[in-house]
């Protein structure tokens, strides 16, 4: 016996200074974030899986209930220059087109709800049942049907139709930029191949239209307010043409010829009254020669002037004369004067010259007539020309006003003229080729598009991950208990005495009854520690306590005293919980007299106490249930008790009630050195243990430790184990170290 004591003794040493040099730095560390969450998913395993199946399940169930959707694409480009077949200035800048925005508008402008109507009015989609079909809409409560014709709707039902037939339109068209290009898929899904194929060719086909109807549109207002400024400048340019015209008329203006310059001025070359006075000018000009000319003709002699030298009749006389005087000459030589042939020469001769000064005298006259007559018109054109010269004075005059009237005519005349021609050219505007044009019609798909089975099985793999992660997190962060030791000393600030592992199913009572197994191995661990937490060694008086019931103190009440008793000491284990007793239970002893007995007034303590089969270990029940356990406890009873039977025991092991509901348990922390705390691992939350700590030091009872029971291996957590299970066993059941 004394050598099994020596032996248990020096492991306990062993243990303890192992524990000292290698975990007790390991308590406040906390394992490594990774190890926790593996940890996490360790102790949710189950969970984890189920979720991840179910999700598995339900995309598989999605899959193939899922109507196959098939999707056509076509293919467009959007140029940023404007193909011009004109060489007319648009209304829009030149640089519109370049701006950042440019394609992101085009982009937004293709899926916008104008495209939408003006496809389905082309396609006449709402009169089209196999469209609603191709998109799982069937009849139902507050949705006309989609057989009936919409001309047999009210305008409610029309406009209500109308609109889920864009709503449709909207949600499955698709537009894809390609990247790194101005070429954009434009994509339609639908149960159909043929309608999807239909609505993508249709939509780009409107989407031109609509593009080239947008910039007609866009020129509109600027043709209304050029027709309304043009007809107002019509009219002004008829007004101020009627002014002028007015004008003229009543100030006797006769413009014979007009000349427009190049800033479209019109200018008044001549007047009727300037050209009169210029051809009577012209005709004064030739009186006033005529006159001089036939004032010349009169001064000179009427014999020797120029009519009576070429005279043909002056001229025959003279000859005549002459030839006759040459004979006269000729017969006088031969014969005297009064020769009758001399006489009737001489006769001749003074007839010729009578005849010619006559003539002469006729040519004088007629001289002199010419003259007064052209002296006269000479006078009769300076007193015309002298008129107009007044009457065109006046109007030089009254053409100031007229060159204004006119100049206003003119200014009116040039603005409805540039006018008239930017209307005339923003007309043609419209008549540009679209920057918008179709590179590959869409083609009937002739394999779906969705469901893809392995990326749906992907998407519910990573769904179900996902789902997981978040309920296992979410539980984890719920789920407040102590998970592994070293929460104890960071969470709770208490030393950890040790941990016992979960039996599941095997019998604890049976376990301690084998010093090999691993329950004993596991509290001749604590008690190892339990002999340093004094100084002098284990405590005389102590009591284990928990939270709430079930946590395992009893268990633990009784395997601190089989393990002290073990060693050759007298053990009293007491069981305390005079509510819920249950040590009597577990050692096979009767409960009809105990602890309440003896608190009630029965002073032999003596008679109360039980033998068990553990070594060493005496058994003091709690006895019948008391009306009041707690009046029971508040006296001193229980402390005159412990102190007399530290007299007669070497360790006094009380098991204690729970702490939380009931006040048992500090009433009986009084009487006793201190106190074991007992802790079911992933039980009572932090903040209850707390609580029941705090009830301890109310009462200043003095804590050694805690012990966490019921500790899976995979809850140990990092650098933490039973600190047991080497030594005994077979080899088969021994590990390699």
């Amino acid at each position: 016996m004394l050598s099994l004591t020596n032996q248990n003794m020096a492991g306990d040493a062993a243990n303890l200074e192992q524990m000292s040099v290698t975990n007790a730095p390991r308590e406040n560390l906390a394992p490594p974030i990774l190890l926790q969450y593996w940890q996490i998913i360790i102790r949710h395993k189950w969970m984890i899986l189920g979720i991840v199946l179910i999700a598995l399940i339900a995309g598989f169930v999605v899959t193939v209930l899922t109507t196959p959707q098939y999707t056509a694409k076509a293919r467009i480009e959007i140029s940023r220059e404007q193909k011009k077949i004109t060489n007319v200035e648009s209304v829009d800048s030149a640089d519109a087109g370049r701006d950042l925005e440019f394609y992101q508008t085009q982009y937004a402008l293709l899926q916008a709800r104008t495209i939408a109507e003006r496809v389905a009015n082309d396609l006449h989609l709402s009169d089209s049942p196999a469209f609603f079909r191709a998109h799982g809409t069937r009849q139902s409560t507050g949705m006309m049907a989609v057989d009936k014709p919409t001309a047999l709707l009210t305008p409610a039902e029309r406009a209500k139709r109308e609109e889920r037939v864009i709503s449709l339109l909207l949600e499955n068209v698709n537009i894809s930029p390609v990247r790194g290009s101005s070429l954009v898929d434009v994509g339609y899904t639908s149960a159909s191949p043929a309608i999807s194929t239909a609505i993508a060719n249709d939509w780009t086909k409107q989407f031109i239209n609509e593009s080239i109807d947008r910039k007609y549109a866009s020129t509109a207002d600027a043709r209304k307010f050029l027709e309304n400024r043009l007809e107002d400048l019509r009219n002004r340019v008829e007004q101020s043409e009627r002014e002028a015209a007015d004008y003229a008329a009543k100030n006797d203006i006769v413009a014979l010829s007009k000349s427009t310059d190049a800033d479209g001025k019109t200018n008044t070359q001549q007047t009727l009254a300037s050209s009169d006075l210029e051809e009577l000018n012209t005709e004064l000009n030739k009186a006033t020669a005529e006159r001089i000319a036939a004032e010349s003709r009169v001064s000179q002699n009427g014999g020797n002037s120029n009519e009576a030298l070429t005279n043909t009749a002056i001229n025959t006389m003279r000859e005549k004369r002459a030839e006759i005087a040459a004979e006269y000459a000729k017969m006088l030589v031969q014969f005297e004067p009064d020769y009758p042939a001399a006489r009737a020469l001489a006769a001749q001769i003074s007839t010729l010259d009578a005849s010619i000064a006559r003539e002469e005298a006729r040519v004088g006259n007629s001289h002199a007539q010419d003259y007064h007559a052209a002296a006269q018109r000479e006078q009769q054109l300076k007193d015309k020309v002298n008129a107009l010269k007044q009457q065109l004075a006046t109007q030089q005059q009254a053409s100031i006003q007229y060159n204004i009237y006119q100049r206003e005519a003119d200014t009116n005349r040039q603005l409805y003229n540039a006018l008239l021609q930017r209307y005339k050219e923003i007309g043609v505007t419209g008549i540009d080729a679209s920057n918008i044009s179709v590179v590959d019609n869409a083609q009937i798909p002739s394999q779906p598009t969705s469901p893809i089975f392995l990326l749906n099985m992907a998407l519910a793999l990573l769904g179900g991950l996902a789902l997981a992660a978040t309920v296992v997190l979410a539980l984890d962060q719920i789920d407040e208990g102590v998970r592994e030791p070293g929460q104890i000393s960071r969470q709770l600030g208490l030393s950890l005495l040790g941990s016992t592992p979960d039996l599941a199913e095997e019998d604890p009572i049976a376990g301690l009854g084998d010093p090999k197994s691993v329950i004993s191995e596991a509290y001749l661990s604590i008690r190892s520690n339990l002999a340093f937490s004094t100084d002098h060694g284990v405590p005389r008086s102590l009591m284990a306590t928990s939270t709430r019931p079930a946590e395992g103190k009893s268990t633990t009440s009784l395997a601190l005293a089989c393990v002290l008793g073990r060693t050759g000491k007298k053990i009293l284990l007491i069981d305390a919980d005079m509510r819920a007793a249950s040590l009597h239970n577990f050692i096979g002893q009767k409960n009809d007299n105990g602890l309440s007995n003896y608190l009630a007034g029965d002073n032999d303590w003596g008679a109360l106490l039980q033998p068990t089969q553990f070594k060493g270990v005496n058994f003091l029940a709690a006895g019948p249930t008391p009306p009041s356990a707690a009046e029971l406890l508040s006296s001193d009873r229980l402390l005159m008790l412990v102190r007399q039977l530290q007299e007669h025991f070497d360790h006094i092991v009380i098991d204690a009630p729970p702490i939380l509901g009931i006040a048992d348990a500090p009433l009986v922390a009084r009487t006793v050195e201190g106190c074991v705390f007992v802790i079911e691992a992933e039980g009572v939350a932090i903040r209850g243990v707390k609580q029941s700590l705090d009830r301890l030091h109310a009462v200043n009872a003095r804590v050694y430790g805690a012990i966490l029971t019921k500790l899976h291996h995979r809850q140990a957590g990092y650098g933490y184990g039973y600190g047991y299970g080497y030594g005994y066993g077979s080899d088969s059941d021994r590990k390699p170290e």
